[in-house]
């Protein structure tokens, strides 16, 4: 790994979680882009909630971004993406506090699909972000404003 954490609050464990049964190794190029995703939304989420991140999902390789359904476009293949829940707040919350905290993020998305629910977040390294928001449920997409 290019460094021994890629966060004040957060490890190399928790950025490549998965459940399937596939190599899960970020590149330089993707272990950049978690430490950016880190410094600009994670970390600063972290301190302005004063509570724990739970990481669902970060980094995943082709084969492990295939067999969980993600989009062949998907930020998570680049490592500039995190699904997260944090206890006791409804992702709603958890993302209205990403825009108080005041940090940089290209997409922010409150998904509840499937019966669960969680804030999906990127950061663009490199590339101009966004700062789109939005809200994805079974019923599809839509405009989400905090």
């Amino acid at each position: 790994m290019i460094c021994d954490r890629p966060g004040q609050h957060f490890t190399w464990a928790e950025l490549t979680v998965t459940g399937q049964p596939h190599a899960n190794e970020p590149g330089e190029h993707e272990q950049a882009a978690l430490v950016a995703l880190c410094a600009a939304v994670l970390d600063p989420l972290r301190r302005f909630i004063g509570r724990p991140i739970r990481v669902t999902s970060a980094y995943r390789s082709p084969k492990v971004n295939a067999a969980v359904g993600g989009a062949s476009s998907s930020q998570h293949l680049r490592g500039e993406a995190a699904d997260i829940k944090v206890d006791g707040l409804e992702p709603e919350a958890v993302a209205a506090a990403i825009v108080k905290a005041g940090a940089i993020f290209d997409q922010l998305i409150v998904e509840r699909k499937g019966g669960g629910a969680w804030v999906h977040v990127s950061y663009a390294l490199g590339r101009a972000n966004r700062r789109q928001t939005l809200k994805i449920t079974d019923a599809g997409a839509s405009p989400w404003t905090p």
